[in-house]
């Protein structure tokens, strides 16, 4: 088992405590300069129901709080010191949540965030490009299909003239992330 692999163990069972997911764990780095990454998000399927707010309270979080991972870094980092599981020299620990724009990395990622805008590159060109954004509309047998908007100007149709629905399949992404919508 690599180090990784130990820190997510570790990290999923303290996180499944508190109705969190682990959604990326990386060690990167040597010597005295290494930083142990945790991303962590809210589990949708232990997601605390969003309480209907009355006059004058504020509905519970939906997401990460800062406090989820500040008990996510202590008590990962008590278990990670007790345990010994990162040997050798001193290391960082960065406890924090995936951000607007998170990145999607797998079929669980594309079936929870149908619906929602997102950004994509793959490694082989679809239609003639590679780089694509648009609404997630479904996921299933492992392909994607994307509605994509023609862009507004003519310069840029003629760079991306693919556009309308279009499916791609899971093997094919080389990356994709969220695209926040405020």
């Amino acid at each position: 088992m690599t180090v990784e692999e130990r820190v997510r163990e570790i990290a999923e069972r303290v996180a499944s405590s508190y109705g969190l997911e682990v959604v990326e764990v990386e060690l990167r780095g040597g010597g005295k300069a290494r930083m142990l990454r945790i991303v962590i998000d809210r589990d949708p399927a232990k997601a605390r129901p969003e309480a209907a707010a009355t006059e004058g309270e504020a509905a519970a979080p939906t997401g990460v709080t800062h406090g989820d991972c500040e008990r996510m870094s202590r008590e990962v980092g008590t278990i990670l010191d007790v345990e010994d599981a990162i040997p050798g020299a001193s290391y960082t620990l960065e406890v924090s949540s995936p951000g607007l724009d998170r990145k999607l990395s797998g079929a669980r990622d594309f079936e929870r965030f149908t619906g929602s805008l997102v950004k994509l590159m793959t490694r082989d060109p679809v239609n003639g490009q590679r780089h694509f954004e648009g609404r997630l509309q479904s996921f299933a047998g492992g392909r994607l299909t994307l509605s994509v908007e023609p862009p507004r100007s003519k310069k840029k149709q003629k760079l991306a003239p693919a556009y309308g629905q279009i499916e791609i399949e899971l093997a094919n992404v080389e990356r994709a992330n969220l695209v926040p919508e405020i």
